[in-house]
């Protein structure tokens, strides 16, 4: 029996931008789960932020969290729906 998918937002904010390839590889590989992404770059900030929408079992989406979350430089947040 496979995990119930769930609806999930994933914040990311990246102070290193030497890791982007890293990140997006990590999108990549979990790319069959993402409805959508966007992001943004805050130059005056010198930071970026995504948001990027999932919609995978909860084990899926914690482990891409985790994966990214351990980046240098890289602070990563998901807010998960009910269902």
């Amino acid at each position: 029996m496979s995990e119930e998918k769930r609806i999930a937002v994933l914040s990311v904010i990246v102070e290193d931008r030497s890791v982007t390839d890293k990140l997006n590889g990590y999108l990549s590989e979990f790319g069959e789960y993402v409805v959508g992404r966007m992001g943004i770059p805050y130059r005056e900030k010198g930071v970026s932020v995504l948001c990027v929408v999932l919609d995978a079992p909860a084990g899926v989406i914690n482990s891409l969290t985790g994966k990214i979350g351990m980046l240098s430089g890289v602070t990563a947040k998901t807010l998960f729906s009910k269902y």
